[in-house]
């Protein structure tokens, strides 16, 4: 299932449709199905497992899920209350920060404070609205841009340091396995926004991080405390950033819906580690699968 009326819809179709072309046909029989922008669309008859390859708004934040949770129709990757957490950065955040990971200062825009700072939509993924601000000159327009996809912005204190991110396999049977950790180098720009992100010659990812060891290790670390402490299911991905003034690791987000197109960051990851794309489908399956079967029980 793809689509739907987010800023994302286009890359949620890439998503589902990269889906359907790799699920393995000798387990599975799928059908795509694409929600519209706008108007009216129907839940899926007889199906067995709902595969949400939807980003952002109603996608990504609670309200498909919710949507199936009530019809009783199972689906892949993390539920309705989690989905929704994931996707407002202010309360994972503090969620995060409260059991000790280290997240970006919020920067009161009311109150003096220091450039640069970065402003984004509190609720929105793919880096849609995201702005470096260096000067006082750049955050009317950086606000406006932020405004333009979201009410709720975010204004956060600029970490400079390496862009990691780290992947998290859950078979739902207490057994989370980390994936090796992405460093993320922009070809363009600053940081890796929308169109490093999905444009093939955007950015450039480097699988193990060009990192000490002791350092992949607290990235995995911190991206299956960050899995657990939301409650994900399925899968996840947390993107952090590697100070280079203190030397830390710093949490920006946890996807609960990662991209899975030709150049998204888990499939390449767990690629590196040897687990193919149609082997990454299975598992995302099959542990909707174990799932359906613990809440039966």
């Amino acid at each position: 299932m793809g689509g739907g009326p987010s800023s994302e819809h286009e890359i949620s179709l890439k998503t589902a449709e990269m889906v359907y072309r790799h699920l393995d046909r000798k387990k599975y029989e799928p059908t795509l199905a694409a929600i519209p922008k706008k108007g009216k669309w129907n839940l899926p008859e007889g199906a067995d497992i709902v595969f949400i390859a939807m980003h952002g708004e109603f996608g990504e934040d609670g309200q498909i899920q919710k949507i199936l949770e009530n019809a009783g129709i199972s689906f892949t990757g993390s539920g309705s209350y989690t989905s929704a957490l994931g996707m407002d950065k202010l309360k994972s955040q503090a969620i995060f920060a409260s059991h000790g990971l280290n997240v970006p200062k919020i920067i009161d825009l009311k109150n003096k404070f220091s450039y640069p700072i970065v402003i984004k939509p509190a609720d929105r993924g793919s880096s849609v609205g995201v702005s470096i601000v260096r000067g006082p000159e750049e955050l009317k327009t950086a606000v406006k841009k932020a405004e333009a996809v979201s009410k709720n912005i975010l204004a956060q204190e600029f970490i400079l340091g390496a862009e990691l991110t780290c992947g998290i396999l859950d078979n739902g049977k207490n057994n989370l396995i980390p994936l090796l950790p992405t460093e993320i180098v922009p070809k363009k720009g600053d940081f890796f926004d929308f169109e490093s992100k999905y444009k093939e010659s955007g950015s450039e990812e480097i699988t193990p991080a060009r990192v000490s060891e002791e350092i992949i290790k607290e990235a995995q670390d911190i991206a299956v405390k960050s899995h657990v402490l939301l409650e994900c299911a399925g899968f996840s991905r947390t993107d952090m950033i590697l100070s280079k003034k203190d030397g830390k690791l710093y949490v920006l987000e946890i996807n609960t819906i990662p991209g899975l197109t030709a150049q998204s960051l888990l499939p390449k990851a767990a690629a590196v580690c040897g687990i193919s794309f149609p082997k990454l489908l299975d598992h995302m399956v099959m542990s909707a699968v174990v799932k359906k079967n613990n809440t039966a029980i």
